[in-house]
């Protein structure tokens, strides 16, 4: 007998675990069992599922559970259902990739140079003298070999330049020179060779079948594993596809700050931003070679042309130097070229990491083929039985708001207990339903409930079928149904229309009239003093709310400051007007125009417009009042100037070309080759001669000491 099994699986997702695309790809089968050599399992036939397990998107870890629904018998091609189906699941972990280390040294961090000014430079000199270039000593007092200082003489050129001294100080104190010596003061790292890599994770099968649960690990390195019962079988047969992305660090060395004292370390700690990957041509492991990464105080002491170098020689490319550079990488958003934390994910994960191995994390997906076994001895099946519909009750409901339930009621009439499936489909207007599965035993009733959900919110009659077939999906009843809907009541609160309240009488309809008026008039109140703007308008320049709540008291006010530019605009215009701003154009005209300025600013003027201006008479006057108590004291006015012609502080144009300072404007050089025609001229838009011109002052009035003007005080006072 060799049946085919069918697996049905359902992808499970919790906290971490992301199972988007996770698949189970499976052909399984019904075998005997045979004994072999690798330990068969205690049975006369199993299960064989063949399958295979992705990882999560990234390499993270996955999950997946499976169940075993449905065997095929080969021999007459007929389906069965297992009446306690096995469940599956599968968790696979993160996968990883594994180095070897090999421990190398430790080397400092952050070599540095130190030199000290001096008279008596010698290398076995003491710390008063050379300070803390004095030779170092191990625990038991001997000194460090080459920890002695250098000597250099000074000189403009030398390793440190500085001054000599004068001769007498050469003679009194000794000639200046420095020490120079190399110290360690920073911190240490440890250096570790890395060795080949290997892929590593695990899989965990876990088995139900009914209240027993059975559970195997395995992984690359346990491929195969049995539980302790033998009822389940597990083989890891492979990868599909090998990985492409793990690096190879064969030529590197791994670098980590140092844990502890000296020499290989217990635990490589966790402080992953200082750890570094470098090429091993960058290390010196006898220290012998400058600039390189472990230089000794020996490879500093002995270099060529040491006095001439430059300070710092020998001390380049050293640990520091590149965990700067790789930090300003990271700080011009490019990823680093040493530190391992921003390259890799998921560093030093892997089950018992220690001193001797660290890990990266893997991002490729790959399918791992996993082969099942399972004990078949006590598989029960569910037989074929007939089953007829009972009934089937759809109550009415409203249609749309609500949805309606179908109860079904099936009966298994045959004799041994079966699977079946039923479906109920329904006339167009109705959401599908999906199929259901169950088993009845024999002569039971099974109801089963269907959501049924209407498209339309009308009033309307649906007509529905109920199919049962059995566990060979072959029909054994069908039966029909008939359910209406009633129509959808819409409620939309206060968006209906306002109705009158349908009190009976006279004493309703007032009510309702009161109602409205009192209505209105808080309306009226809220918007004079717009209580209901200061609360839901908090800003004064909220344009929008002010304009839908229309706040009286926002558009005075808002109105009142819109008008404030125009009035200051007229206000500045009026004051114009009266002269106000005179004393400012005078003098700004006396003090940044040139003559050429004043007089292209008089030739632009009209002589006309001259004259005009000159016989604009005073505001003041202009009613003829003097005029006529001059007729009743029979003073005669032939021979005299007019009043208005004396005065010269009328209300002046607002350019004022006439007025130049120091002189007429017949004086002025564009005047001078004029002759006799200019002094004309000068007669006659000028009235009032040479008396009338100095009784007036800078800015148009009369003088005090005008004699005119004062005869005509004395007539006015008599």
């Amino acid at each position: 007998m060799k049946l085919v099994v069918f697996i049905s699986f359902i992808i499970i997702s919790h906290h971490h675990m992301v199972n988007a695309g996770v698949q189970i790809l499976s052909k399984s089968k019904l075998e005997k069992c045979e004994r072999s050599s690798d330990g068969p399992l205690n049975c006369t036939s199993k299960i064989v599922i063949n399958m295979a397990v992705p990882s999560q998107a990234s390499g993270k870890e996955a999950s997946i559970v499976a169940r075993v629904d449905e065997v095929e018998e080969k021999s007459d091609d007929t389906i069965k259902t297992l009446r306690d189906p096995p469940v599956i699941t599968v968790y696979k972990s993160a996968a990883y990739a594994l180095y070897d280390l090999t421990y190398i040294r430790d080397v400092p961090y952050k070599p540095e140079e130190f030199h000290v000014k001096t008279r008596k430079c010698e290398s076995h000199a003491g710390a008063n003298i050379v300070g803390q270039c004095v030779s170092l000593r191990d625990d038991q007092g001997r000194v460090i070999e080459h920890t002695q200082p250098t000597c250099c003489p000074c000189g403009k050129w030398r390793r440190v330049p500085s001054s000599c001294g004068n001769f007498f100080n050469k003679m009194r104190k000794g000639k200046v020179n420095t020490a120079h010596c190399l110290r360690f003061p920073g911190d240490w790292f440890h250096v570790f060779g890395i060795g080949q890599h290997s892929v590593g994770f695990n899989i965990r099968i876990n088995v139900k079948t009914g209240l027993k649960t059975t559970e195997v690990v395995i992984g690359p390195n346990n491929r195969t594993a049995t539980s302790l019962d033998n009822f389940l079988r597990v083989n890891l047969v492979g990868d599909f596809v090998g990985y492409n992305s793990i690096p190879s660090f064969e030529d590197f060395f791994l670098v980590i700050p140092r844990q502890g004292g000296q020499g290989q370390p217990r635990d490589l700690g966790r402080n992953f931003s200082m750890w570094m990957l470098l090429e091993r041509v960058r290390f010196t492991l006898d220290g012998l070679e400058c600039d390189k990464i472990g230089v000794s105080y020996e490879a500093f002491n002995n270099q060529p042309g040491f006095c001439s170098a430059p300070q710092m020689s020998c001390l380049h490319n050293q640990l520091w130097n590149f965990w700067d550079a790789d930090q300003n990488r990271i700080r011009r958003n490019q990823p680093p070229l040493y530190d391992v934390l921003g390259r890799f994910e998921r560093i030093n994960e892997h089950p018992n990491a220690g001193s001797h191995s660290f890990s990266i994390g893997i991002t490729e997906v790959v399918n791992s083929n996993l082969l099942l076994e399972l004990k078949a001895d006590d598989i029960e099946y569910v037989y074929q039985s007939p089953g007829t519909i009972v009934s089937i009750a759809v109550p009415t409901f409203e249609a749309l708001t609500q949805y309606g339930t179908a109860t079904i009621t099936t009966n298994n009439t045959g004799g041994v207990e079966a699977a079946y499936s039923l479906t109920f489909d329904c006339s167009r207007g109705v959401n599908p339903m999906e199929e259901q599965f169950f088993t009845m035993k024999p002569g039971h009733l099974v109801s089963r409930y269907y959501k049924v959900q209407p498209t339309s919110d009308q009033a309307a009659k649906y007509m529905c079928t109920a199919i049962l077939k059995d566990s060979d999906f072959k029909e054994t009843d069908r039966a029909e149904c008939q359910f209406t809907t009633t129509a959808t009541v819409l409620d939309n609160g206060t968006q209906l229309p306002w109705e009158p309240p349908k009190s009976d009488g006279i004493k309703g309809y007032f009510e309702s009239v009161e109602s409205f008026w009192h209505a209105l008039w808080e309306g009226m109140v809220d918007f004079i003093t717009g209580k209901t703007c200061r609360m839901k308008c908090s800003s004064f320049f909220d344009l929008g709310c002010h304009l839908r709540h229309i706040c009286m008291t926002w558009l005075l006010l808002f109105g009142l400051f819109l008008a404030i530019f125009p009035t200051v605009i007229l206000l500045l215009w009026l004051l114009h007007e009266t002269g106000l701003f005179d004393p400012i154009y005078d003098w700004w005209q006396d003090n940044f125009w040139d003559d050429e300025q004043k007089m292209q600013h008089i030739i632009k003027q009209r002589p006309d417009d001259w004259n005009k201006r000159h016989k604009k008479k005073s505001r003041h006057h202009a009613d003829g009042t003097h005029k006529r108590q001059r007729q009743q004291k029979g003073i005669s006015q032939e021979p005299r100037h007019t009043h208005s012609e004396r005065h010269h502080h009328v209300k002046r144009d607002k350019h004022k070309p006439e007025r130049i300072k120091d002189g007429s404007f017949t004086d002025h050089p564009l005047y001078v080759n004029k002759g006799e025609n200019v002094t004309e001229d000068k007669n006659k838009y000028s009235r009032h001669d040479d008396r009338t011109t100095k009784a007036v002052n800078k800015h148009g009035h009369v003088k005090a000491d005008d004699t005119h003007h004062k005869h005509y005080r004395s007539k006015r006072k008599t």
